[in-house]
């Protein structure tokens, strides 16, 4: 197979379930649905799982959604999830770790491994998560992937790490509040295509919800390449309108040919390829 067919969907956190396992359901039977009908990766946004909240007590919602995850939903939906062919970025959800840290944590089920992503750089309203330490790349197909969440696409310096990685697609799991922070993921995903020369995907959480974490969320479904001769016969920059609320989703491939095309050419100005140089910054 010469590419990835890959599903974006955003999440509305305002989705009317009557119990966790009913939320839990309006995510997991759209990951079936998308694979069934020939997804191979399929994303769902930042905080998909945040929606769990109106099925908590007490002051703590974060822990409180952390357990009714990853105590009482997860077993189940890896079981259902685990497909050797398929891969599924599952939104995030509030982590504990054994020292009692929270992360902002991606759970990843890729051909029947579970891997994760927690976020690097947080946000002012996440003081409560401490930052991740690692960023994990992983092959899936043939493709090497890695997640980079909300904020951290917008973060030049993990841009440089992957730099010389042959990183083929990073995924861009968001929740964002307001137009200015949907341009923000959109504009820096857009540029790590360029620079990375790799194919990126964002998917954005939506809804209304009644909390002090994701209260208000709009988005985009988008989908960037390099723009590179290899791409001049598509459409290099794809997005759907700004999106409020529902669940919508965006179908894409990644052409894994032409990224190999561009690869192997050394005819054209092609940013993945410059190493990066050290300089001095000279204040006037």
């Amino acid at each position: 197979m010469a590419g990835l067919n890959i599903d974006l969907w955003t999440c509305d956190i305002a989705t009317d379930a009557a119990s966790p396992q009913a939320y839990a359901e309006a995510i997991v039977s759209r990951v079936e649905q998308s694979w069934d009908a020939g997804a191979d990766v399929v994303v769902f946004p930042e905080f998909s799982w945040m929606g769990l909240e109106q099925f908590t007590e007490g002051a703590d919602k974060l822990r409180a959604v952390s357990d009714v995850f990853w105590n009482g939903l997860w077993p189940e939906i890896f079981d259902r999830l685990n497909r050797m062919d398929k891969a599924v970025v599952l939104g995030s959800v509030p982590y504990q770790t054994p020292d009692g840290a929270l992360r902002n944590r991606v759970p990843i089920i890729s051909g029947g491994d579970v891997l994760h992503q927690d976020k690097i750089h947080l946000t002012p309203w996440e003081g409560d998560f401490s930052s991740g330490t690692e960023l994990q790349s992983w092959t899936f197909l043939g493709h090497r992937l890695v997640v980079l969440i909300c904020l951290d696409v917008e973060i030049p310096e993990l841009s440089a790490a992957l730099r010389g990685s042959d990183v083929d697609l990073v995924l861009v799991p968001s929740a964002t509040e307001s137009l200015l922070g949907v341009e923000r993921v959109g504009r820096c995903a857009n540029a790590r295509a360029v620079e990375l020369g790799c194919c990126v995907a964002v998917s954005h959480l939506v809804g209304l919800a009644k909390s002090e974490l994701v209260d208000e969320n709009v988005g985009k479904l988008a989908f960037y390449t390099p723009s590179q001769s290899c791409f001049i016969e598509m459409e290099r920059e794809t997005s759907t309108p700004l999106l409020e609320h529902g669940f919508h989703r965006q179908s894409f491939r990644l052409d894994s040919r032409k990224l190999a095309a561009m690869r192997a050419s050394y005819m054209e100005t092609n940013p993945a390829r410059v190493s990066a140089r050290t300089f001095k910054l000279r204040l006037s």
